[in-house]
């Protein structure tokens, strides 16, 4: 049994320089490592501290369904003052995390990394680092909740963005990699592991060293382009299951999304870059191993423009890979909606009319995901993982994928998880808008 505690707390956060009054979990952003070996029982007592309802859930977790915490559908949110344990077995190895699932409490600072160990891992390695990736504006004269407010009346809170794919760092163009619209909110800050550009944490190896690095993204509304300046990355997990190792320059990681890569470190003071896409602005890290000048925040290293790879370039591999059989069941999900009235919808509907994917156990579910509008939508299922088929039927294992616009995603699934599990954007405000779902079994 691994216990934890967690206090869901107002707090006053520095990010480097910006303080900010936000949420968070105790007194620190991203809150506490939580990390466990593959089949051991969590025991996470939850006190909420704030002045609103809370909930948490443990994003990416097969977990049992009265866990997965989702006011309204698996539990009642947690009052104020009050306290909840989860309590379930976490069955895979991987990168997760765990983030309030009330409203639009996810772009606060309610988020941490977990992680669930391999007793088997077969990767080798000399040393790990997490990376947690975030979009912020609470605390700075905003809170998610009136920029919600905002772009349902009509606001767009896009200043300074760009449409094209011109990103970032300088004036250097990039391709465009988000097929569309890169996001509905232009952020003030953009952070790694807590900390703004201007003032970033440095980690510290010794040169030579193979390194793990556990990508998480936190934001909600921005995919992140991320490289280490002087080096090539191989990408071995997306969403904690195995790929088949692909080399590359940078990784594109989605809101949800987690990618890990494996790196041999050289000799100096290195970038970690993470863009933000198409907004004009990163996020920065400084990974050292020996001297030499620190990078500084406009620094734009060759990679970002070099080889990305996203997660639907990736394979499964052999051990995670779900073989193909005819689906007993087959549901459409047509992605839609606009920023003219701010509503976002699946098969033309809101959370509140929704109509559920019906599923029996037992069953392989079939879910395309289509989508209609001129925003990429990073879509995630709640309490499964699902096997991406790609042109050729093997693509990677998910629960998260982003899908563009004008894109048709098909992903597979095991119904061998009983109960109502959530299907949305995990874009926030997206999400907030209507763009929810629930996958939910029948006998």
């Amino acid at each position: 049994m691994h216990p934890v505690v967690l206090t869901a707390q107002p707090a006053s956060i520095d990010l480097g320089g910006p303080v900010v009054e936000t949420w968070a979990y105790g007194e620190a952003v991203p809150g506490p490592l939580v990390r466990l070996p593959a089949g051991d029982r969590l025991v996470a007592t939850v006190t909420n501290a704030l002045p609103d309802p809370t909930s948490v859930h443990w994003h990416g977790i097969a977990l049992r369904n009265d866990m997965d915490g989702v006011p309204g559908l698996t539990q009642k949110a947690i009052a104020a003052g009050r306290s909840m344990k989860y309590e379930f077995t976490a069955p895979d190895p991987g990168t997760y995390m765990f983030h309030s699932h009330v409203g639009t409490q996810l772009d606060r600072g309610l988020y941490a990394p977990l992680i669930v160990d391999d007793p088997a891992e077969p990767l080798v390695y000399d040393a790990e680092h997490v990376v947690v990736l975030d979009d912020w504006l609470d605390g700075t004269g905003r809170t998610p909740d009136s920029v919600l407010k905002e772009l349902q009346a009509g606001g767009m809170d896009m200043g300074g963005m760009d449409m094209d794919g011109m990103s970032a760092g300088g004036d250097s163009p990039l391709s465009p990699l988000l097929g569309g619209d890169a996001g509905d909110v232009q952020y003030p800050y953009y952070l790694i592991n807590g900390r703004v550009a201007t003032a970033p944490n440095t980690v510290t190896f010794t040169p030579g060293t193979r390194l793990r690095l556990r990508i998480i993204n936190v934001g909600s509304d921005t995919a992140f382009r991320v490289a280490l300046g002087g080096h090539r990355l191989s990408v071995v997990h997306s969403d904690g299951f195995p790929v088949r190792p692909v080399d590359t320059d940078a990784v594109l990681i989605g809101m949800g999304e987690r990618i890990d890569v494996l790196v041999t470190l050289a000799d100096g003071a290195f970038p970690l870059i993470a863009l933000a896409e198409g907004k004009n602005a990163s996020g920065l890290e400084v990974i050292r191993t020996g001297s030499g000048a620190a990078p500084t925040a406009d620094t734009y290293p060759r990679e970002l423009a070099g080889q990305v790879t996203g997660a639907l370039m990736l394979e499964a591999a052999d051990d995670a890979f779900l073989a193909e059989r005819r689906p007993d069941r087959t549901h459409d999900l047509v992605l839609g909606g606009s920023m003219s009235d701010y509503q976002w919808t699946i098969n033309d509907r809101v959370y509140s009319d929704r109509k559920d994917l019906q599923v029996r156990p037992g069953e392989v579910v079939r879910l395309k995901m289509t989508n209609s509008t001129m925003m990429f939508h990073p879509m995630h299922l709640h309490g499964h993982t699902f096997q991406v088929r790609s042109a050729t039927g093997r693509g990677p294992r998910k629960d998260t994928v982003m899908v563009l616009p004008g894109e048709t995603i098909t992903a597979d699934l095991v119904a061998d998880n009983p109960g109502q599990w959530l299907v949305h954007c995990h874009n926030v405000y997206h999400g907030e808008a209507g763009m929810m779902t629930a996958l939910a079994y029948i006998k």
